[in-house]
């Protein structure tokens, strides 16, 4: 990332870009997929460049991590918004949004189950723990508006049907594993309504 003559350096701005590129690179080649000379080499950055602005490879997989996690969960609470109040139509708009991510040539899987399933440190696994965590605060949400009798359980089993949507399409195909989630999630959430009935 060569700086032009006379401009100046901005390390919030090269952090950024660093950690762009290598959110690309991670995801596409796994956590343990790629070395640091190589990922170095693919995202255009020397190692002391990179050393600098993460510390190590691990720094720079935690930094990913938790941003992926914060620009997804913002993405899926976006979805929900949009969806209206209405909160069948909010949790279709999960699944809808989950299948157009599927559909995307670049997809493959949950990052953030990637990484713990790749990456046994404590950091990932937390990460990953406060990402899930981020998905139940969101489905919590959606099943107390339907006035679930239990939100926190139906929360626990419709993030069961996202994770688990996410898997298959990743492994087995995604045509039409969104749509097929979505409606078990919502027979789910319909049947937990009318026992609170």
């Amino acid at each position: 990332m060569p700086v032009a003559k006379g401009s100046t350096i901005d390390p919030a701005r090269t952090r950024a870009t660093i950690l762009e590129a290598a959110t690309l690179v991670l995801y596409e080649r796994g956590l343990d997929g790629i070395g640091v000379t190589e990922l170095c080499t693919r995202v255009g950055v020397s190692k002391e460049t990179l050393y600098r602005h993460f510390g190590t490879k691990d720094g720079l997989v935690q930094a990913m991590l938790e941003a992926r996690s914060e620009r997804v969960s913002a993405w899926l609470a976006d979805a929900v918004a949009a969806a209206g109040d209405d909160p069948a139509d909010q949790l279709a708009a999960v699944f809808d949004a989950l299948q157009r991510w599927y559909d995307e040539p670049v997809f493959r899987g949950c990052a953030m189950v990637n990484a713990a399933a790749q990456h046994h440190v404590e950091a990932v696994r937390a990460i990953t723990a406060r990402h899930l965590g981020r998905y139940l605060e969101l489905l919590t949400g959606i099943a107390t508006r339907a006035g679930a009798a239990d939100p926190h359980v139906l929360a626990r089993q419709l993030l069961m049907l996202v994770e688990g949507a996410t898997v298959v399409a990743e492994h087995l195909g995604a045509a039409g594993t969104g749509e097929h989630a979505r409606r078990a999630a919502l027979t789910l959430l319909s049947a937990s309504a009318r026992e609170q009935s």
